[in-house]
């Protein structure tokens, strides 16, 4: 038992170490990875202004495109979600799950965790 603590601390300062020693960036790419492999109970909402236009509930993760022969990221992001067609923050009869795209440039959006 002792023996399987000090397993788990050693690899577990492992982990801290090797994270610490990257640039943000890194560390930023790897969360996103993690989040992209688990995803999340997302929310996303598209704004006109201040005028909530768009809401998507149940999205499992926001991606953002790459490009096939240079793997680049690409100025756009896509998922899959529910369309809230009446915007009642809930998923109703006929209310089906879409695909969508937004822009990085000109979308007003918020992605959130389902509360």
């Amino acid at each position: 038992m002792a023996r399987m603590k000090m397993l788990k601390a050693v690899l577990g300062a492992g982990v801290v170490l090797t994270l610490g020693a990257c640039t943000q960036e890194t560390q930023n790419q790897i969360g996103r990875s993690v989040q992209n492999w688990t995803g999340t109970n997302g929310i996303l909402e598209v704004y006109a202004g201040p005028t909530l236009i768009k809401r998507f509930l149940e999205v499992d993760k926001l991606s953002t495109a790459l490009g096939t022969d240079d793997k680049t990221p690409r100025p756009y992001r896509y998922g899959y979600g529910k369309i809230d067609l009446n915007l009642n923050g809930k998923v109703d009869p006929g209310e089906k799950r879409v695909y969508f795209e937004i822009s990085d440039y000109s979308t007003n959006y918020v992605f959130y965790e389902a509360p």
